[in-house]
């Protein structure tokens, strides 16, 4: 009964929906932002949502489908107030890849895309996210931003029949360049001319005060309203255009063409397909689909969540990335029973969003509105917007995704991150599954050899002393013994070492022999090894595991004190002075474990002469297994 009223409990409940925190304070101020932003957002959201559909090979009427569900789920379970979730360039281009340009395949995508994400939230599996390094993020979305690009140059042009393939999308369209329909090709320029004058402008504006006229503040607010709406304002002025053609009976461009009008119906997802031979199952259409039943979630997920951690840090405020999981996945499950393909959170328009000054998730609300309505009675204007006007708007949206001044900071910072940036960047070109599964491997591959070849800090002398920088884990036993064998043991005179655990958190079965190893060559060897700052949790697997001649300290001023110094105190060479164990019982001053107390002729347990912890114990040197 507990449990049950625990997940019951107002604050589990305002938790899991997060419009119950800031609804009950909801203002008129708040109010008129969120509809300016809404509005923003919705004019931004049309005309992307049309071209995404092209990239995703599939009907236009299909990316403004997958437009308004988001706005709608995020009102009610969204821990940002900036994040909108839509079509992406990137998921469209992942869409392409697995569905066929078939609408059954995507629509079934969304749905089982959105069950797995959802899976993901309940079992808050949002950690795994973090095995995808950023290199591998910005290889793949750089690789992206070219892909789909250069897929937009064909319709820029007014070329046909190009392939999908990059590299021979790439030789069709150098190899027909001569074919340039010149209508096409001038719009198209027009367009993005256009578009990158007018994002200038929308940078560059001085804000406004409250002191500012009023007359000069309508007239700032009107150029803020065209700018952030500039993809609406270009491509109805390509329509425009175009249908100026169309009644004087030439079309010089290859136009969008007859666009489904009316809302989606709303009906189960597909679950089988059929096809003029014969009816292809849901286990056919998922083994077709393949390895994007993974890509596609994970990819929709990592998009989503770290443009909410990038927009959440920048306003000063957290977002709770399992309950976003929640979010993304019951959008794409609603979304596919009206016919949606899978979607996740649009950087652009949620950096719009947030320059409009919106408060809170309500002004998806007003987008949502807002699309639905231009379905309801736009759709027979949409047929005169040119293929080159939306392919303006795709390149433009997608050239800030390309991002070269990233190789130059990880050059700078840490070179051997562009192995798994390079890695991804040139195999997405081939496969995205393969370059992003590539990327990660390498990444993987890079924590796993630190993992295994730690950081050492080395202090030489009387006593030698090993601390290990991070973790100690079973891959990196080998390297420890190496670095302490091979400075005590192998050296012409055998000398006591102290390992300092201080960074040490955790230990494991194999780390525990591989100890034991090591104290037992010691103790051949008649000389010491003692254990220095164990963690209780390490300290607690050492006892467990009974091993002999352990010896502990607290710190290494105790360890290097439990016995009269001897050479220098300089840490010149110098012979060791014998000394003999004190079992911990009879330890003065309550130390843990057993220590050393020096004296001349004494043996060790096996006859082996045992040498005082003594000389300087703290300064050293770092090195590498590398």
């Amino acid at each position: 009964m507990a449990p049950m009223s625990c997940c019951c409990s107002p604050a589990a409940v305002r938790r899991r929906l997060p419009v119950l925190a800031w609804l009950p304070r909801y203002s008129l101020q708040w109010l008129k932002m969120d509809l300016i932003a809404g509005l923003s957002v919705g004019l931004t959201v049309i005309p992307q949502a049309l071209a995404y559909a092209e990239v995703a090979g599939l009907p236009p009427q299909y990316g403004l489908y997958s437009a308004f569900m988001g706005c709608f789920v995020y009102l009610i379970l969204g821990t940002s107030r900036d994040v909108t979730l839509g079509p992406t360039a990137i998921m469209s281009l992942l869409v392409s890849s697995y569905t066929f340009h078939e609408p059954a395949y995507a629509v079934l995508l969304a749905f089982l895309s959105g069950c797995i994400q959802l899976a993901m939230g309940f079992l808050c599996l949002g950690f795994l996210l973090d095995f995808i390094s950023c290199p591998v993020i910005k290889g793949f979305t750089s690789a992206a931003a070219i892909t789909i690009g250069f897929g937009q140059v064909k319709n820029l042009l007014g070329l046909r029949d190009a392939p999908r393939q990059f590299f021979l999308q790439v030789y069709h369209i150098l190899r027909n360049v001569g074919d340039t329909r010149v209508g096409d090709a001038g719009l198209g320029l027009v367009c993005m001319l256009l578009l990158l004058l007018l994002k200038l402008m929308r940078d560059h504006m001085a804000p406004t005060h409250s002191e500012t006229p009023l007359g000069v503040r309508l007239s700032h607010g009107l150029v803020w309203t065209a700018t952030t709406a500039r993809n609406a304002l270009v491509v109805s002025f390509a329509a425009l255009v175009a249908y100026s053609f169309e009644v004087t009976g030439h079309q010089p461009f290859i136009l969008t063409g007859k666009i489904v009008e009316g809302l989606p119906p709303v009906q189960v997802p597909p679950f089988s397909v059929t096809t003029a031979n014969r009816t292809v199952s849901f286990a056919e259409m998922a083994q077709d689909m393949g390895a994007g039943l993974a890509v596609v979630p994970l990819m929709g997920l990592l998009e989503s969540i770290a443009v909410a951690k990038s927009f959440a840090s920048q306003n000063n405020y957290r977002v709770d990335a399992n309950q976003e999981l929640l979010a993304i996945g019951l959008t794409n499950v609603l979304g596919s029973f009206v016919s949606s393909y899978p979607v996740t959170g649009s950087f652009g328009r949620t950096a719009v969003n947030a320059q409009s000054g919106v408060c809170t998730p309500a002004g998806g609300l007003v987008t949502g509105v807002l699309v639905l309505l231009s379905l309801g009675c736009l759709t027979s204007l949409f047929p005169y917007i040119p293929k080159a006007a939306l392919a303006a708007v795709i390149i433009m949206a997608v050239a800030p995704l390309c991002d070269p001044r990233i190789v130059r900071t990880l050059w700078r910072v840490k070179r051997l991150d562009l192995l798994p940036l390079c890695v991804t960047f040139l195999l997405c070109f081939w496969e995205v599954q393969y370059g992003i599964l590539a990327g990660t491997l390498v990444s993987g591959l890079i924590l796993l050899h630190s993992v295994a070849r730690p950081q050492m800090k080395v202090s030489e002398g009387p006593v030698l002393v090993v601390q290990p920088a991070s973790g100690l884990h079973f891959p990196a036993v080998e390297a420890l013994r190496e670095a302490i064998v091979s400075r005590a043991l192998e050296a012409p005179r055998p000398r006591c070492a102290v390992l300092d655990c201080t960074h040490v958190c955790s230990a494991d079965y194999t780390v525990v022999l591989g100890l034991a190893g090591l104290l037992e060559d010691f103790r051949s060897h008649g000389v010491t090894l003692a254990f220095v700052g164990l963690q209780v949790p390490v300290l607690r697997v050492l006892l467990s595991a009974d091993l002999s001649h352990l010896q502990h300290f607290p710190t290494l001023e105790e360890a290097g004190g439990c016995s009269r110094v001897t050479g220098d105190e300089l840490g010149q060479p110098s012979v060791p002075t014998p000394c003999r164990r004190r079992p911990a019982g009879q330890n003065p001053g309550g130390r843990e474990g057993q220590t050393l107390e020096s004296e001349s002729g004494e043996l060790g347990d096996d006859g082996g002469t045992v040498c005082a912890l003594s000389g300087p114990l703290v300064a050293g040197s770092w090195f590498s297994g590398l």
